[in-house]
């Protein structure tokens, strides 16, 4: 580790707060991330016991869900507690561990959203080879894959971080430890950083989302040649749901990375990330649940074994 200062701890300054703030950020992150959390873990549990779920569409989302769990799980619990405690630093294996699992959260959630995408395609643009393609053994590969790699992209990442000196400042102008956030206070060592950060907003970020929208120009064009005005609407709230996930995660998250360093964008920056790391995954639950026809129906049936006598 590079980082040539005998400092061992981060001071965390989320949102440009002021004394006497800390009981309404507490209240609206806390709000944010019970709801969150229990919305994704409705899905998770309305999938799980639905047999009408158990394919690959649905198997990609629970472990959207889950991800999503993970996202806010690696950094609200820990700004409540500063927010309660009164005590905003971080010592550098927090603040480590924090950057090492959030990135394996983020990459993973990248990477399921194309993936999820493909699923999409294949289903509607090639529904005699979706079993056959997408198997329970291919999917249980992809899903495993999807893991491995964003351990390894997160390993990167970290030790593209370990590398950095911070010789001025460890005053981060952020709610939890962003790796974006240590490459602002940094004084050296940022090669590294640069190199990772490039390769993930090209392979994490921008082609994803163009092969995304190149794949969905060929889904509508299939989905408007559907004679069945019920099979359009079935096709179209498995897309829609998304459709509408992947763009609200793409167009906050990856302007994000092109902010550049100024004092004038940190409260922008500050914005933009809370965003797409504590709200996008609680909405993500509700924009499943309320646009796709499937989701709807198994909640019904769930709903109803409950509430009838045995």
């Amino acid at each position: 580790m590079e980082n040539h200062t005998s400092i061992t701890e981060f001071h965390i300054v989320p949102f440009s707060m002021k004394a006497g703030d800390e009981p309404v950020i507490f209240g609206v992150f806390f709000l944010i991330y019970v709801f969150g959390v229990l919305l994704n873990l409705a899905i998770i549990t309305v999938i799980c016991l639905d047999s009408h779920l158990h394919t690959p569409m649905y198997l990609f989302f629970c472990n959207l869900s889950f991800v999503d769990i993970c996202y806010t799980s690696v950094t609200v619990p820990k700004l409540l507690q500063m927010l309660r405690s009164g005590k905003n630093k971080l010592f550098f294996p927090q603040c480590f561990a924090q950057v090492y699992f959030f990135v394996i959260a983020a990459s993973s959630e990248d990477t399921l959203l194309f993936v999820m995408g493909y699923d999409r395609y294949i289903a509607i643009c090639h529904p005699l080879h979706y079993h056959q393609i997408l198997s329970k053994k291919v999917c249980i590969m992809v899903v495993t894959m999807i893991w491995l790699c964003a351990g390894v992209n997160s390993m990167l990442w970290l030790v593209s971080v370990l590398k950095m000196s911070f010789c001025h400042s460890t005053t981060i102008h952020q709610f939890f430890c962003d790796a974006k956030a240590l490459r602002d206070i940094a004084c050296s060592g940022l090669n590294m950083f640069y190199i990772v950060m490039f390769a993930n907003i090209v392979l994490l970020g921008v082609c994803p989302f163009f092969i995304n929208v190149m794949s969905y120009k060929k889904i509508i064009s299939v989905i408007l040649h559907i004679k069945s005005r019920e099979g359009r609407r079935k096709a179209f709230s498995t897309c829609s749901s998304h459709l509408t996930v992947m763009t609200m995660y793409y167009v906050i998250s990856i302007p994000v990375y092109m902010i550049p360093p100024s004092e004038q964008f940190i409260f922008l920056d500050q914005i933009m990330t809370v965003l797409y790391t504590t709200v996008i995954p609680m909405v993500n639950p509700l924009v499943y649940s309320l646009r796709n026809y499937e989701i709807r129906r198994a909640i019904q049936r769930l709903v109803v074994q409950l509430v009838t006598p045995h």
